[in-house]
């Protein structure tokens, strides 16, 4: 495939950070006084890629809004939290640094995600990308989708044929209304109808992108 950007989706592209998340969100849960609902990583797995707050409303339906918003905050804080002091370096997809570091140097890198503000940095800080990484956007700057900042990110790059690298059915949608070709990751979380490319690793990227 012959492209002048790879952007990349996080979880489940990149890595798998739903263990560490479920812990911090059900400390946060308690701290609510609410026992009786726990969080769990194949939960996030199969939600993760959406918004953070159609996260929550998949997760407690039963709260008033106003509730789930806080307890949003609270989780959000709690999985900075957590991440920022675990070494993380036992749920980075093997691979993809050394991907990400050869890739930087034939093309520019991106990253494209629905998560919250500070979660890109935090990432890139946590496994060493931040050299290789040349501009992101994700939901928490901008209080847009994925489309949207896919289609943001390729204009202020002056992108005329880049990929996106993800791994669900929701980057497969996003990537169609933004024109962009989708590569599927099949180490990730979800399975998406359909793809441009199809990779079991990090590494098949380097095989099959010029």
């Amino acid at each position: 495939m012959r492209s002048d950007g790879v952007i990349f989706d996080i979880d489940g592209t990149i890595w798998d950070s739903t263990g560490i998340v479920a812990g911090a969100w059900n400390e946060a849960v308690r701290s609510t006084g609410c026992s009786d609902r726990v969080v769990k990583a194949e939960e996030l797995k199969s939600l993760f890629g959406r918004k953070m707050e159609e996260i929550m409303l998949a997760l407690f339906p039963d709260l008033p809004e106003e509730e789930r918003t806080h307890l949003l905050k609270l989780c959000s804080k709690r999985e900075q939290e957590y991440l920022r002091d675990d070494p993380c370096d036992s749920i980075a997809f093997p691979g993809i640094r050394r991907t990400m570091a050869e890739l930087s140097g034939r093309l520019p890198v991106f990253i494209v995600s629905n998560c919250q503000k500070g979660y890109i940095e935090l990432v890139c800080e946590k496994l060493s990308l931040k050299e290789f990484i040349k501009d992101s956007e994700c939901y928490g700057n901008t209080g847009k989708g994925k489309a949207e900042n896919l289609a943001l990110l390729c204009e202020r790059n002056a992108l005329k044929a880049p990929v996106y690298v993800g791994d669900t059915e929701g980057d497969r949608l996003a990537c169609r209304e933004a024109g962009v070709p989708f590569i599927f990751a099949s180490y990730g979380f979800g399975e998406p109808l359909n793809y441009d490319a199809k990779i079991s690793s990090p590494e098949e990227l380097l095989t099959i992108i010029e």
